[in-house]
């Protein structure tokens, strides 16, 4: 592809990104702050997508996905190695890929099965400094949401997860996760 033609398709990238942040309906002030942020950030013109591993730029788009087991109040995290933290599954969205299809390629990559969307848009955006082994540069994550049954059995990525395991929503391990996690399990109760 030309050059003119993948700044063209990055700027397309950018407003489809803007436009799903525009949307998403704050939970708090935080995350009010988090999505103008996020917004500003869109605009300026700085790079959304990470170009090299683990934090060029330092700043960069990641989509979050979360599985859910709604009857039983459960969500499926996994224990990353190099955050060392229960976190949702998820990766960096491509240069030029629509969030929503970076959960369908992460989804089938880290956990083999296919992506069930129990909401079509993310209902969660955060912007986080990363800890762990890559710690120090920032994250900022659309939450999606996919539907999940914790009578399945998930295959997983061993190189990058240790495990993974279903939390009811009142044994999620808050000490250990996203520093967001609490927030999150809050919006999406209200949701339920």
């Amino acid at each position: 592809m030309a050059p003119r033609a993948v700044i063209q398709e990055n700027q397309k990238a950018k407003s489809v990104i803007a436009n799903i942040v525009a949307a998403i309906y704050p939970f708090d002030d935080l995350e009010h702050q988090h999505i103008q942020e996020t917004l500003s950030w869109i605009e300026s013109g700085n790079p959304l997508f990470r170009l090299e591993k683990p934090n060029i730029p330092p700043k960069h788009l990641v989509s979050y996905f979360i599985l859910l087991d709604e009857e039983a109040r459960k969500i499926l995290l996994v224990d990353h190695r190099q955050a060392q933290l229960w976190l949702p599954s998820g990766g960096h969205v491509e240069v030029g890929e629509h969030p929503r299809e970076a959960v369908v390629r992460e989804c089938f990559e880290e956990l083999g099965t296919e992506a069930e969307f129990w909401s079509e848009d993310p209902v969660f955006l955060t912007s986080t400094v990363t800890v762990g082994l890559t710690a120090g540069h920032t994250d900022v994550s659309l939450w999606y949401v996919l539907k999940g049954d914790h009578h399945a059995t998930y295959s997983f990525d061993g190189q990058e997860f240790a495990s993974l395991k279903w939390f009811h929503f009142d044994e999620i391990p808050y000490a250990r996760s996203d520093p967001h996690m609490r927030r999150f399990i809050h919006k999406l109760g209200g949701y339920l």
